[in-house]
């Protein structure tokens, strides 16, 4: 099972980061020793002292597929949910200005929680999906997948060119603006709509 995640797909979360506007998807994976579900908390690691949270549209690969055009991508996935890219700031802006690999600030142990999936058939348009996130109850970061650079349906054709898709793979689709930091004791609720999916505890 493959984590495959989407960094800079929507313009403001770009322009807070001091990003261009990228002309095509940026990839990056993590491995499947960072999927953390069920609720469970998250530990702050001891090797970073910068952890932000970043909230996305997670689409679950339902079928095996290679080179699939945009027309058909929306038959290899059938569910989907609420995920936090939890990322080491300080690690990666490190990497990044160094011109290293900044893949440890992204793939480390328990980065990628994800919440309940549900059928993609219950959401009305999946281009049109309000969701936000929830931090000891005040509203942290809010997105609709309309401001996506690129549609879900885009970055499964656009993946596929390269990596094989296989059941059970994730897609982290991307974060809009408002990311920040992660605090001892933080609860995090995630809402697709006003339906929580993603509630878990920062230790």
């Amino acid at each position: 099972m493959k984590i495959i995640c989407i960094g800079l797909n929507y313009r403001n979360h770009a322009k807070e980061m001091g990003k261009p506007i990228p002309s095509e998807p940026v990839v990056f994976l993590k491995p499947d020793s960072a999927l953390l579900k069920n609720n469970k908390p998250f530990f702050l690691p001891d090797f970073s002292e910068l952890i932000h949270y970043e909230t996305e549209v997670v689409v679950k690969i339902s079928k095996l597929g290679k080179s699939i055009s945009v027309k058909y991508a929306h038959r290899y996935y059938d569910e989907l949910t609420l995920g936090i890219d939890i990322t080491a700031r300080d690690i990666q802006r490190r990497n990044a200005a160094a011109g290293f690999p900044w893949e440890l600030s992204k793939g480390f142990d328990g980065s990628a929680p994800v919440g309940k999936f549900i059928p993609v058939s219950s959401v009305k348009d999946i281009k049109n999906i309000d969701f936000h996130l929830e931090i000891n109850n005040k509203v942290v970061q809010k997105g609709n997948t309309s401001d996506m650079i690129f549609s879900i349906d885009e970055i499964i054709a656009y993946v596929s060119k390269f990596l094989t898709l296989k059941t059970g793979d994730l897609i982290f689709t991307g974060t809009p603006s408002g990311v920040g930091a992660l605090h001892k004791n933080d609860n995090l609720v995630a809402y697709l709509g006003e339906k929580p999916l993603l509630d878990f505890l920062i230790k």
